[in-house]
């Protein structure tokens, strides 16, 4: 496959309300690697398949967390309209909650013997989801039931497949398929390619998005209940996804209704300092503790997540690398 070369280069600065810290917002060491994603520290390059178009992406920090700043670095085929980056401006700051303001959590959780040193350690902490609701999807179809390393070979070879490579900045990335490629795609093709049952699910799902029949602009406009029920209606989408859909998609900061067995070893040692494989604290009882957060409960138990995989990227945690398997 020939490279797609991305020659045209806008760029600009985004200015996200303070408090915001850049790396922790802009990169998650909690999300499995994939090939159309690069970070270092103060920089990040991303692919996005926007209203068509294929676009390189790389964002640069130029502030600090009180007073934030990003040079962001747009590359495409061709010049872009005004109109096209106003709504890929718009677009970003939603994805990556730029305008987020965090002052009243803060307020909130203060005094919470195990959040406030958390949250002084990470001040400006935003949660992020770099893609389409589409691709999220996707993402959460091939991570179902399965390991780490079985995930990350199934989004590679789904990209090597259906995807198309891009060149910008000197490096080479994959860049994500529109929903009708894998809507006509062969159910017996993708069982071929090592997808299992979850063939069927990509295709539908896929199906959904190219007949128009969900739009991620008109889901946003709608109440949390009726998200919750369409997500819910979707083919191979159970609770625990929609969970992360409508925390990471969505932005609902309050939902937290579903634990997966994964989270769950893992929550029994971040929250309740217990061994999982000893004494695993029931779902039950970790939902009614996460009560306490009201509204905010589902960023506070983010937080603590983030910080234990930013522990993982710099120290070896025994118990968490046996449930990776990476």
């Amino acid at each position: 496959m020939v490279p797609i070369k991305l020659t045209s280069k806008t760029t600009l600065d985004l200015i996200p309300i303070a408090l915001f810290d850049f790396d922790s917002s802009i990169y998650k060491p909690g999300h499995f690697p994939t090939d159309d994603t690069k970070w270092e520290s103060g920089k990040r390059w991303q692919t996005m398949l926007f209203k068509g178009k294929k676009l390189g992406l790389i964002f640069i920090n130029k502030g600090v967390v009180e007073d934030p700043k990003i040079k962001l670095e747009i590359y495409s085929e061709e010049p872009l309209a005004k109109d096209f980056l106003d709504s890929l401006i718009k677009e970003i700051r939603w994805r990556f909650n730029l305008d987020l303001n965090l002052s009243e959590f803060y307020k909130e959780v203060k005094d919470d013997e195990l959040l406030d040193p958390i949250v002084k350690k990470f001040r400006g902490l935003r949660p992020m989801h770099p893609g389409s609701f589409y691709e999220y999807l996707i993402i959460s179809i091939v991570l179902q039931n399965t390991t780490v390393r079985r995930s990350v070979y199934m989004m590679q070879t789904l990209f090597e497949k259906y995807g198309d490579q891009v060149q910008f900045g000197n490096q080479l990335f994959w860049c994500f398929w529109e929903p009708e490629v894998l809507a006509r795609a062969n159910e017996q093709n993708l069982r071929d390619l090592k997808m299992g049952y979850r063939a069927k699910s990509l295709i539908r799902v896929s199906q959904s998005f190219s007949k128009g029949e969900l739009d991620e602009q008109k889901l946003r406009s709608i109440n949390q209940e009726e998200q919750e029920k369409i997500l819910l209606s979707l083919y191979g989408i159970g609770p625990a996804s929609v969970g992360y859909i409508m925390f990471d998609v969505f932005h609902h900061w309050d939902f937290l209704k579903n634990i997966s067995p994964w989270e769950q070893k893992i929550y029994t040692h971040i929250f309740f300092n217990k061994d999982h494989e000893k004494e695993l604290v029931e779902v039950p009882l970790m939902l009614e503790y996460f009560k306490k957060w009201g509204k905010w409960k589902g960023l506070a138990v983010n937080y603590v997540w983030e910080d234990i995989w930013w522990k993982r990227k710099n120290q070896s945690i025994p118990w968490l690398e046996k449930e990776i398997r990476l």
